[in-house]
């Protein structure tokens, strides 16, 4: 086998273990703060956890200013799931 398809196939076996090692990561402080604004702007007051999977934004708990909580999803900065808990 020459060195360029080992390359390839070694590239192609790490890409999975790659993607999988970056499924569930919280925010950067920059992220952590778009997140925020988009959350106050739709009246949330609070939230427990944010974490990136599946190429969305999952947010646990989050309490509106009347205290319902709803878990929710953000999708290019867009609220498009609300689960009341």
């Amino acid at each position: 086998m020459k060195k360029s398809s080992l390359a390839i196939t070694a590239i192609l076996f790490a890409a999975p273990l790659t993607s999988a090692a970056y499924a569930d990561r919280p925010p950067t402080p920059s992220e952590r703060a778009h997140l925020s604004q988009i959350l106050k702007s739709k009246g949330f007051v609070s939230w427990r956890k944010i974490e990136r999977d599946d190429g969305r934004w999952e947010i646990e708990d989050a309490r509106t200013r009347s205290g319902k909580v709803y878990d929710l999803e953000i999708r290019k900065g867009r609220i498009v799931e609300w689960d009341r808990d």
